[in-house]
């Protein structure tokens, strides 16, 4: 389509079926030889080779052994980049910045060289001439070829790409995150959008998410500083403690902090962060976050916070909180988390926005904002995919 049509649902109940036979679940990222899903690929080889422990994957404790989950060794990793570098490569470079273990990237490499041999050119690209059908065909081509060509029972779509600018209400042109998602429901794939970019979230493709059956799941992995504000806003809240303001700053680098240097991009980031305090205190405080460009960090972030808060009898107080962390390796095991999660609901015949799986992003599909009542509906659809044939 050359202009911003919908896409309609008998695209998307053309596609062939998925696969009901038991076999491997592939995991088709956008952004494919980003850090997210270098470090994704990498640390569910070094997982399933026994070399580290899945510390952060929710997916591997207890309450999620017999959730009838595809296990990490049946998963099959393909996507989309416009980037060249190939992700063995890649992981040697988040190595040396200290994000991968030492030594890790050559453990792995047979699993980052059959990963990138199935990743495929993404768009638009500069200069390219093509339309939005021509381009969501494409994309919905390689989605195609790989789940038949690898014998898979079923492909995820998850978006780990860089944030993209919302688009304006005059754009005659999807934003790539869209035709990225457009595609997925073409092909017949569950979709993850872990980014705060616009993905199935427009009008366009309303009719065909609706009719297609899928199951699709949040906007916006948390994984920082919203994580820690999801904690602490239900505190002030449960205590009666009056919130006046609370403003934040954030310093990273790497491609996040390249990409978010465009304030459009930015304010799409913020949106959610915001989200999160307006829905637990019940208002918006006084205060902004700001991002800053730091090259020099490389992957890694510092996320500060202050809160400016009242107490008993007017009292008025202040909590700081200071997160240093690294983005990709927060990032990855929530990724996989979700590729099982959202894999095992399209096989129990789930379809829809999963609201359940608001643990894992600033913008859910609705449900609470507080992080332990998150936690509670997360196990609660454990059991729910435990029970489902």
């Amino acid at each position: 389509m050359a202009g911003r049509q919908p896409v309609s649902a008998e695209s998307a109940s053309s596609a062939e079926p998925a696969q009901t036979a038991q076999g491997s679940t592939g995991v088709w990222f956008v952004g494919a030889r980003g850090s997210v899903a270098t470090t994704a690929v990498a640390g569910c080889a070094a997982v399933t080779a026994g070399l580290h422990s899945p510390a952060g994957m929710v997916t591997e404790t207890p309450p999620f052994a017999d959730a009838c989950l595809p296990a990490l060794s049946s998963l099959v990793f393909g996507g989309h980049d416009i980037a060249h570098c190939p992700l063995p490569k890649r992981a040697e470079e988040l190595a040396a910045a200290g994000v991968l273990p030492h030594g890790l990237a050559a453990a792995v490499r047979g699993e980052l060289t059959a990963a990138d041999s199935e990743i495929r050119p993404g768009g638009p690209q500069s200069g390219d001439t093509r339309s939005d059908e021509e381009l969501i065909a494409a994309f919905t081509a390689d989605l195609a070829d790989f789940r038949t060509r690898r014998g898979l029972a079923r492909v995820v779509v998850v978006n780990v790409s860089s944030t993209e600018p919302q688009p304006t209400p005059d754009a005659v042109r999807l934003p790539p995150s869209s035709l990225y998602a457009a595609a997925a429901v073409r092909a017949g794939c569950p979709y993850v959008n872990f980014t705060p970019s616009t993905g199935l979230r427009t009008a366009a493709l309303t009719d065909a998410v609706a009719a297609s059956g899928l199951p699709h799941a949040g906007r916006d992995g948390k994984t920082g500083q919203t994580l820690l504000r999801s904690v602490l806003a239900p505190m002030f809240v449960q205590r009666a403690l009056s919130v006046r303001a609370w403003s934040g700053t954030n310093l990273l680098g790497g491609g996040d902090g390249a990409s978010l240097a465009d304030p459009a991009a930015a304010a799409a980031k913020n949106a959610g962060k915001e989200r999160v305090l307006a829905d637990t205190l019940g208002h918006t405080p006084e205060g902004e976050v700001h991002i800053d460009d730091v090259p020099a960090l490389g992957d890694w972030k510092t996320a500060w916070d202050h809160i400016a808060f009242e107490g008993f009898l007017g009292s008025r107080m202040i909590l700081q909180t200071i997160w240093q962390g690294c983005d990709s390796a927060l990032a990855a095991p929530l990724v996989l988390d979700l590729a099982r999660l959202v894999s095992r609901a399209h096989e129990a015949g789930l379809s829809g926005p999963l609201p359940e799986l608001g643990f894992y992003f600033k913008d859910p599909d609705g449900g609470p904002a507080g992080l332990s009542e998150q936690f509670g509906q997360l196990l609660s659809f454990a059991d729910r995919l435990r029970e489902a044939k």
